[in-house]
């Protein structure tokens, strides 16, 4: 007789299998559609379902030819959509989808691939930091995207103070020397690169827990491209989630593979640090993507998160953020686990 964990597998692949029949039916034959894709970073796990998308054929399924290029911050994703360099990138959370709401940029949210924001404090262990409560008398070592962001909210939510910070320059080497500093990071990042290069485990605080509510890894794209092409829009997010699923809970060899090869620093210890933190965390598919399936944006959380950024100062009061993300390409249950 099977296993319980083995039949649940089997349902998990049968579910992903109907998935792509049903992707393939719902479209006439045609030519590949050429489109181009942004990261906001270097190629890493972090954005391993749309690699495991293109390395195993389902945006090819889907009608898709998907160039993935790589973000940096010497990039500007936003610029670059706007100016129809590139069909769709990503933001990294959801101030990132204001920041072109503020401006009167035509582009739209259309999924939320991150349940989680993962950024995160760091501190030393077992030097009076162990405490989120503590964590306000600490030098701060911050970037200065998080400057006009998380750490605005921090200020007025518990206390935090700018005359406390420094620069942070992704490079924890002034973190790692100074025992009574803390530092922004990644969850699925810095702390592996922190342990393998100091004597020490940091401890992590993840944002997400202590009421920093935003999205991450959230897909972008044009408005002409919603409104002249809705359907090409709905096949790239509905292929890049059954990516997300198959590279969490199938094999992910060869998306991993692909990753290193755009970015031969990516060890495969740091991938395997990613992933496995990603889904003790539920980075992905943890809340309403539980239920909706992942990618899912909606309107109570957006809007609550939005509300909580206004108050605490980090955007305009007056921001219209109405037009800035629409809930219509997701919550169609793709990418939902099976129990």
């Amino acid at each position: 007789m099977k296993s319980r964990s083995v039949m649940s597998l089997s349902k998990n692949m049968l579910f992903i299998i109907l998935l792509i029949l049903v992707g393939m039916m719902s479209r006439p034959a045609f030519a590949l559609e050429k489109i181009s894709f942004m990261t906001d970073w270097r190629a890493e796990a972090e954005q391993g379902g749309f690699y495991q998308a293109k390395v195993d054929g389902t945006y090819a399924r889907f009608g898709l030819d998907v160039t993935i290029l790589q973000g940096s911050p010497q990039t500007n994703n936003l610029l670059l959509l706007a100016a129809k360099k590139i069909d769709f990138s990503i933001a990294s959370n959801i101030i990132a989808v204001l920041n072109a709401a503020q401006n009167n940029v035509p582009i739209t949210a259309v999924a939320a691939i991150f349940q989680k924001d993962p950024v995160v404090l760091l501190t030393h262990p077992n030097v009076g930091l162990d405490n989120f409560q503590d964590l306000t008398k600490a030098t701060a070592y911050v970037a200065t995207g998080g400057l006009n962001s998380f750490y605005v909210w921090l200020k007025k939510a518990y206390g935090f103070r700018s005359e406390k910070t420094k620069p942070y320059n992704f490079n924890s080497v002034p973190f790692i020397a100074d025992n009574k500093s803390i530092q922004q990071g990644i969850l699925t990042s810095e702390p592996f690169i922190i342990q393998k290069n100091s004597n020490f485990t940091p401890n992590v605080f993840l944002l997400w827990d202590y009421g920093y509510g935003s999205y991450g890894s959230i897909i972008e794209t044009r408005n002409d491209l919603i409104k002249k092409n809705p359907d090409l829009v709905q096949r790239f997010v509905d292929a890049s989630i059954i990516g997300w699923y198959n590279y969490l809970y199938g094999d992910n060899s060869a998306a991993n593979e692909a990753i290193k090869k755009d970015n031969p620093e990516m060890t495969n210890e740091q991938i395997a640090y990613a992933i496995k933190v990603m889904k003790e965390k539920g980075i992905v598919d943890s809340g309403d993507a539980s239920k909706l399936g992942i990618g899912v944006i909606t309107d109570e959380r957006f809007r609550r998160f939005v509300t909580t950024m206004k108050d605490s100062g980090v955007v305009p009061k007056t921001t219209d953020f109405s037009n800035s993300y629409t809930t219509k390409f997701t919550g169609k249950e793709i990418g939902r686990r099976q129990n």
